[in-house]
């Protein structure tokens, strides 16, 4: 199971490819097929973190829902159990 500790070091392959990018823009002599490789790469990494992000956070919510939904027919059963003793 990936671990915050595995979403970091994307993080940091993404911090690294800007640095790439930032020092091929500043001191390199502009090769674009490198720029386009280098932004092709990080464009890629980075849709990848959102999606998994994305995936994570739908996991939750749907989590999250079924607890609330679970919780709320539990109350409804103690209340149509509670009506039925009267």
């Amino acid at each position: 199971m990936a671990s915050l500790k595995d979403v970091q070091q994307l993080t940091q392959e993404l911090e690294d490819l800007v640095g790439q990018l930032s020092s091929e823009l500043k001191d390199g002599e502009v090769d674009f097929d490198k720029l386009v490789s280098i932004t092709d790469n990080l464009s890629e990494r980075a849709d990848g973190l959102a999606e998994t992000f994305t995936s994570i956070n739908d996991a939750l919510m749907q989590r999250i829902q079924g607890a609330k939904q679970g919780s709320s027919s539990q109350g409804s059963r103690s209340s149509a159990k509670a009506g039925s003793r009267s």
